[in-house]
């Protein structure tokens, strides 16, 4: 055999070689036909109702967890504060004051008093444990929870169909979670929302956030209610006593100095007297207003999909559902519907 006739054998073993070690490395592009995208974007749909419901559920035991903690902290801060000797003689100061300051408002004296009180309770009540849970953060905490479950879900489905992570990844990037443009930066895909770390730093999601806010969203106002009515009661009440101490110190200084002093003493003493026995009483009336008006307004809260802790879930959820299911009624599918099998 001529030496040219063996180098060109050679050269054609080496080339067979070479072909025979890249082959496994080169995958053929796999594409995935309409039909499994339309079933994708079907179970997508379904991931999102399942993870809705979870989501609901998680932010009612949230809530409840901390309605224990609203009243706790209200019988143990708040009623022993208000009801207090010395808090209703310097509350008694405060509505007189009111009084001699009135400019003509409607019952001015107990709104004012609600205005102070409200302050104490957020003081006192809801600060404290808002340092562990507040609706607001129940509020991002739920919408979290919700796109934990369909990261999950999202899992399952791309290996249910065989989809590759990349093409899935651009296929939700391409379905809005947030739509408040203008500016672009208030708009966010499923993929966006699903990587931004944490939720509550994402531009989109603050826009949300603010808008749910200002339409009446999460907040503290579950005390305005009951401090309300607690205020007209106490101020009817302070009022009335106010009047009655006037008698008294009229008195009082009708009848001279020393005089005059041992029956102011005597006064305040009787009130004491009074205040001590009607304390139980006090309390028992107070801590029901507070606790009816409170679980009226924590009901809403828990309820209401549009204003409540769960109502940046339930915009994430409609939008990306409302998506999906306009993009399966109007695909067109180029083919009739083939049998999908899932893989093992």
């Amino acid at each position: 055999m001529s030496p040219r006739v063996l180098v060109v054998a050679l050269v054609v073993l080496l080339a067979a070689c070479a072909g025979h070690e890249r082959g496994p490395g080169v995958a053929a592009a796999i594409v995935v036909s309409p039909q499994v995208w339309q079933q994708v974007d079907v179970d997508l749909i379904q991931a999102s109702e399942q993870a809705t419901v979870q989501a609901d559920t998680w932010a009612r035991d949230t809530m409840e967890y901390w309605r224990t903690l609203i009243y706790q902290q209200t019988d143990e801060k708040f009623i022993p504060w208000f009801d207090g000797y010395w808090t209703q003689e310097w509350l008694s100061i405060k509505v007189g004051w009111y009084r001699l300051n009135d400019q003509g408002e409607q019952n001015p004296s107990a709104k004012r008093l609600a205005s102070y009180l409200q302050e104490q309770y957020r003081a006192r009540v809801l600060a404290p444990v808002a340092v562990e849970i507040d609706p607001d953060s129940i509020m991002d905490q739920a919408a979290q929870f919700y796109l934990e479950q369909m990261g999950k879900q999202l899992t399952v489905i791309a290996q249910r169909y065989g989809v590759p992570a990349d093409q899935l990844d651009r296929h939700i990037n391409q379905i809005p979670a947030i739509s408040l443009a203008p500016p672009a930066t208030r708009n966010a895909s499923l993929y966006q929302a699903l990587h931004a770390a944490p939720l509550s730093q994402l531009p989109a999601y603050i826009a949300l956030n603010a808008r749910t806010h200002l339409a009446g969203g999460a907040n503290d106002g579950t005390s305005s209610a009951g401090i309300n009515s607690v205020a007209q009661q106490t101020s009817e009440k302070l009022q009335s006593e106010f009047t009655s101490r006037g008698v008294a110190g009229a008195v009082a200084t009708a009848v001279g100095r020393v005089a005059g002093a041992m029956i102011s003493l005597g006064v305040a003493g009787i009130r004491a007297i009074v205040h001590e026995h009607e304390q139980p009483d006090t309390r028992v009336r107070i801590r029901k207003i507070l606790g009816e008006a409170f679980d009226k307004a924590w009901l809403k809260l828990v309820s209401d999909p549009s204003g409540g802790v769960t109502a940046t879930t339930h915009y994430l959820a409609a939008q990306i559902e409302g998506y999906l299911t306009t993009a399966v009624e109007q695909r067109v599918l180029v083919e009739p519907p083939a049998k999908v099998t899932p893989h093992p």
